[in-house]
């Protein structure tokens, strides 16, 4: 089968970062799909993945942890899919990636694909969706069903991917959204997916945010990166939650957070396959939920560009992108 691999950990301006190779097509066994990939997405973990280490890569490295497909075979095991099915998913990072034809995934972090989208537009969702969805409903504990509507959320750096789904789920629950955009683009782009507020994260954000009328805010999702730590805590409500997605390479003092007895919460949406959790089958049932929100016209694709073909030079134009740190929603690569 074709497939894009890297054999060495590369910036992305080497045209050695990302290679067309071609690998054996794999067998489904267990629980697992084969499906026939039709259309992927690109997100930051590809590109810190790609250029995080020196190890040389035998076999290739497969990368890509978003895609929708066709389900060609199913393992012994599977009880959810069966050959035919459309499906959409974000995949395990442990396992090689969903830049190749065909891809080996266990159904229980699968979801049929919504019926009203195509394709490209389904690739744009699974991984964003899983993670803005955890963060909020998982971790932060979060009523979806509107259990906590009125209460505030902030989310840091709501015009990316994962902003781009958040702002919907959160409306959906009933939130009001305050959203971060520093540029008029990014701005007006989450302003569209149904931010009530939009504050410049470039900018201090105590004083826009209490300008808006927010003492403290009720929830704080950081979906950028951790140079707000202290904003976030300075504005999270006394046993408040604030939810994080990125590394921990910055300072974050602890002791307002102790003080406001406020919590700290991680989302990393590989973990329930990492490590095979005994809810595993959850982000099977949050794909599920968001695909009939969006054949219900509730939630909409946050896709904002598609390449093509599926192959390295596409690919790495897509990590290039991704890397400039302004890309709006997301972008996928279609069609092999």
């Amino acid at each position: 089968m074709k497939a894009v691999a890297l054999t060495h950990h590369l910036p992305i301006t080497d045209p050695k970062a990302l290679l067309d190779v071609d690998l054996p097509k794999p067998s489904a066994s267990g629980r697992d799909l084969l499906v026939s990939v039709k259309a992927v997405s690109v997100n930051p973990v590809d590109t810190k993945v790609r250029a995080r280490t020196n190890t040389v890569e035998d076999p290739p490295k497969v990368l890509g942890w978003d895609a929708s497909g066709v389900v060609e075979a199913v393992g012994p095991d599977v009880t959810i899919f069966k050959p035919g099915d459309d499906v959409y998913y974000a995949g395990d990072i442990t396992r090689p990636g969903s830049n190749a034809e065909f891809q080996l995934i266990d159904e229980r972090i699968v979801g049929a694909k919504p019926k009203s989208l195509s394709f490209a537009e389904a690739a744009a969702l699974p991984l964003t969706t899983i993670t803005a969805y955890e963060s909020f409903f998982d971790r932060l504990g979060i009523d979806r069903d509107g259990g906590d509507k009125g209460q505030s959320v902030l989310i840091i750096g709501a015009g990316g991917g994962v902003g781009s789904i958040a702002i919907q789920l959160a409306r959906a629950a009933g939130l009001v959204v305050i959203a971060t955009a520093s540029r008029p683009e990014t701005s007006d782009w989450v302003k569209e997916l149904g931010a009530d507020h939009v504050v410049n994260h470039r900018e201090p954000m105590v004083e826009q945010v209490r300008a808006l009328g927010f003492q403290f805010v009720d929830h704080i999702a950081i979906f950028n990166d951790m140079r707000h730590w202290e904003t976030a805590v300075e504005l999270i409500r006394p046993e408040g939650g604030i939810v994080s997605i990125d590394d921990t390479d910055l300072p974050m003092p602890m002791a307002a957070m102790k003080t406001k007895s406020a919590s700290l919460h991680w989302e990393f949406m590989f973990t329930r396959a990492m490590f095979e959790t005994p809810d595993m089958i959850e982000q099977h049932k949050l794909l599920t939920y968001a695909a009939g929100e969006i054949d219900a016209g509730r939630i909409r694709t946050t896709l904002s560009q598609v390449l093509s073909p599926i192959n390295a030079e596409t690919i790495r134009a897509a990590h290039a992108l991704i890397e400039t740190g302004k890309a709006k929603g997301k972008i996928v690569v279609e069609s092999f």
